[in-house]
């Protein structure tokens, strides 16, 4: 239908409520089967000044306006054209590349880098140009070489995708061995951790992946999504290799701490069995040496906080007062109340058998530089080489000789 007839039908179809009466010389025929309507009869004026020309129509076009407009008769609708869906991810790239490739100010391979994509990341294209993509993704708006990218790619697009889970309750969230509320506990992960998804096809349960072990987490504490992998810029980058090098650190002081603890351990069990089998003999003598010496028998026999056994454990002035006490003399068990007994010389004047008072610990000046003493749970009793190791705040003499 031409031009012409579009028009008129347009008319036709806002005006077809005014028709009244259709006299018979609004069709006229001619010799062709084709019929002429004269648009200006047929109409009220309401209508009519819409339509000031004749029409010529065929037969069939002629039958369709009397049938489904002048007779009331419903038109019949023609199916829609079935139109293909748009690719939804026609402008999603995906960085195919070993690593990561940079995002740079500018299209140009020696601007400044802004980010970084790394391999199977995503980023949304924002302008095409000669060999090089301007992308969005996450904080980052730059440029990537288009040798680095493929855009539009349905295959690679899913194949970027991945399933996570977030726990959402605010306790840690069980990881189970098994998809059952009676099943082992093999670790608690803790709330707003994201962990990867091995298997969501059991309902109420999901198949994740945490530290290093593999096991079920409730769906009613946790948030399973598909989600991409997004540049990242490079204060983002800062941040993260900074927080991961403080982990590493943490874990790494944490191992050394557990394997000194084991260290520890296994040393306190030997100084235990070296005590039990040790032979000690009793006081002999009188004066400064003679404590020095009845106090090394009792070297590498372990150290216990509030402990008053020479051979069982004990601490630092619980030391000072058991030696002493072989020798007849009461001391208080307290390094802060040993500070007042005897009296006190001077570093120049110390002798073996001295009592040397630190901040917080005591022990026994054993000559030549050296005194013996509980030190710790690592080393037990023992002879340190440096008498005056720590700041010394007195020296008390109990014997003169």
């Amino acid at each position: 239908m031409f031009t012409k007839k579009m028009k008129f039908v347009a008319g036709l179809l806002v005006a077809a409520i005014t028709v009244t009466t259709v006299p018979a010389d609004v069709f006229t025929a001619t010799e062709e089967n084709t019929y002429v309507w004269d648009m200006s009869a047929g109409f009220n004026a309401g209508a009519h000044h819409a339509i000031d020309d004749t029409v010529v129509l065929s037969e069939t076009e002629m039958s369709y306006i009397v049938s489904t407009i002048i007779k009331g008769e419903a038109p019949v609708v023609a199916e829609p054209e079935q139109v293909t869906p748009e690719n939804p991810y026609i402008n999603l790239a995906v960085a195919k590349v070993e690593e990561y490739v940079n995002i740079r100010a500018t299209a140009d391979g020696n601007a400044e880098v802004l980010g970084k994509l790394y391999a199977n990341g995503v980023a949304t294209v924002l302008e095409t140009l000669d060999g090089w993509y301007k992308v969005t993704s996450g904080s980052v708006t730059g440029y990537i070489s288009a040798e680095y990218l493929v855009v539009g790619d349905e295959e690679a697009c899913i194949a970027a995708q991945k399933r996570v889970a977030t726990v959402t309750t605010p306790e840690r969230l069980k990881l189970r061995k098994e998809p059952n509320t009676t099943s082992k506990v093999l670790a608690k992960i803790p709330s707003g951790l994201q962990v990867a998804v091995v298997d969501d096809s059991i309902e109420g349960w999901v198949c994740v992946q945490y530290g290093g072990k593999t096991g079920y987490i409730s769906t009613l504490y946790s948030k399973v999504e598909t989600i991409y992998s997004y540049a990242e810029s490079k204060a983002e980058e800062a941040a993260r290799l900074a927080a991961e090098e403080a982990a590493r650190r943490a874990a790494e002081e944490a191992r050394r701490r557990a394997e000194e603890a084991a260290r520890v351990e296994a040393n306190r069990k030997q100084q235990y069995a070296n005590a039990a089998n040790k032979k000690y003999n009793p006081p002999s003598g009188t004066g400064g040496q003679a404590v020095v010496d009845y106090a090394m028998q009792f070297v590498g026999n372990p150290y216990v906080l509030g402990g008053s056994s020479l051979t069982n454990g004990i601490d630092c002035s619980n030391f000072i007062m058991r030696i002493y006490e072989a020798f007849g003399v009461t001391l208080p068990h307290n390094s802060y109340a040993l500070r007042s007994v005897g009296y006190e010389v001077s570093a120049s004047e110390i002798k073996p058998g001295d009592i040397i008072c630190y901040q917080g610990h005591v022990s026994i000046y054993a000559g030549n530089g050296k005194c013996v003493h509980a030190s710790n749970r690592k080393d037990g009793i023992k002879v340190s080489p440096k008498w005056n190791y720590t700041r010394v705040i007195t020296i008390r003499r109990i014997f003169d000789n």
